[in-house]
């Protein structure tokens, strides 16, 4: 198991008309965090294998983030995959150590060569899933 973490700043294209980040951005970056987490951990040969699906975002807005300020985006899984779905835990934390998202979101992984669901196999589920 691992979390994963990174840093995102929010820019310019990033503000809607409330002078805060756009909640299509906070999907975005959901998304983002969870693609570069994989990337970090999966086996090429499950990278080149399979594609991951979002087939569900469950969001909680707890507080704004303006242009120029920097949130921690972590991301674990942190039980193990129902068939081929397994649901991903993402929370933004601001600078001054409070929650501005949180969210859970289930993934579904597609064999690449049939475009058909597969069960996750368990050698990569164990990589991700938090103990």
């Amino acid at each position: 198991m691992t979390r994963f973490s990174r840093q995102i700043t929010a820019v310019a294209d990033d503000i809607d008309i409330l002078g805060h980040v756009n909640n299509a951005v906070w999907v975005k970056w959901i998304q983002d965090i969870a693609v570069a987490h994989w990337d970090s951990l999966a086996p090429e040969q499950y990278r080149e294998a399979t594609v991951w699906v979002v087939t569900r975002h469950e969001i909680d807005y707890r507080g704004n983030v303006v242009e120029g300020e920097t949130v921690t985006g972590e991301t674990w899984v942190p039980d193990p995959p129902r068939g081929a779905r397994f649901d991903r835990r993402v929370r933004f934390t601001g600078a001054d150590g409070k929650v501005k998202v949180e969210a859970r979101s289930t993934w579904a992984v597609i064999d690449r060569a049939s475009g058909r669901l597969m069960r996750v196999p368990a050698d990569l589920a164990e990589i991700f899933i938090e103990r």
